[in-house]
């Protein structure tokens, strides 16, 4: 009985802790992306493109968080039609996973 307290104890904590991550990488965007790419991802005209079911958020997490981490500007900017290049975020590598997560949840 009491293994069976244990582990659904452990799986509650681990379904709690997965929404607590995707809070996480929600409340990165907001604070770190939305400005650009707006409230809801859909991007604002002539500042950021959408990024919310996009064929860039649909690729490889690596190149999503490459981008977080680095950022992109002259050659490597990759929409020319927006004025702002992408800055670095300054965030951890961690914080970068999580948003990674969230907008590949978008």
């Amino acid at each position: 009985m009491r293994n069976i307290i244990i582990a659904v104890m452990a799986v509650t904590l681990l379904a709690f802790s997965g929404s607590a991550m995707a809070a996480s990488g929600a409340s990165i965007f907001k604070s770190k992306c939305s400005v650009c790419h707006g409230a809801t991802a859909q991007g604002k005209p002539g500042m950021a493109p959408m990024l919310a079911g996009s064929d860039f958020i649909k690729g490889p997490a690596g190149a999503i968080k490459s981008t977080i981490m680095n950022g992109r500007s002259g050659a490597e900017k990759k929409y020319k039609k927006f004025p702002i290049a992408m800055p670095k975020l300054g965030i951890k590598a961690q914080d970068a996973d999580e948003l990674v997560k969230y907008l590949k949840s978008l």
